[in-house]
């Protein structure tokens, strides 16, 4: 199965505050991840853990395309656990003073032997999580 996972949420606020929290590492950290060498620029490397402290997994993402207020595309992988990456892509629209996030992860079927932890269900509850409550919850306070 070679679908990509699509998660979409229109956010109660102007494109360019959800760009803002999308590409400032200051702002992501607040709803998203920490992430100390995110920059957005084409082809910067970055690297995080999930939140809590356990550092289990080390998330490492390689920015594909980036056009300010429209689209930012970057690689998703787990180098600790396999050279497969995947690809994560947000896509914003605005519409009035509203903005729809589009988020696509594609490749994920490349994690299928890496065990449940990467399962697509575990995917798409965590891109729901992250988008429809904890990017909207942020912006829209």
């Amino acid at each position: 199965m070679n679908t990509p996972i699509t998660v979409q949420y229109k956010i109660n606020a102007p494109i360019d505050k959800v760009w803002r929290a999308l590409t400032d590492k200051n702002e992501m950290k607040s709803w998203y991840f920490d992430i100390q060498d995110f920059e957005p620029e084409l082809g910067n490397v970055f690297n995080f853990y999930e939140p809590g402290g356990e550092n289990k997994y080390h998330h490492q993402g390689e920015i594909l395309e980036i056009i300010s207020c429209q689209k930012l595309k970057h690689t998703w992988a787990y180098p600790d656990f396999s050279d497969q990456k995947t690809t994560v892509t947000w896509e914003l629209q605005s519409e009035d003073n509203e903005t729809l996030v589009t988020l696509t992860h594609e490749g994920i079927e490349n994690f299928k032997d890496l065990g449940e932890g990467f399962s697509r269900k575990n995917f798409t509850g965590g891109w729901n999580a992250i988008l429809g409550q904890s990017l909207k919850e942020y912006l829209e306070k």
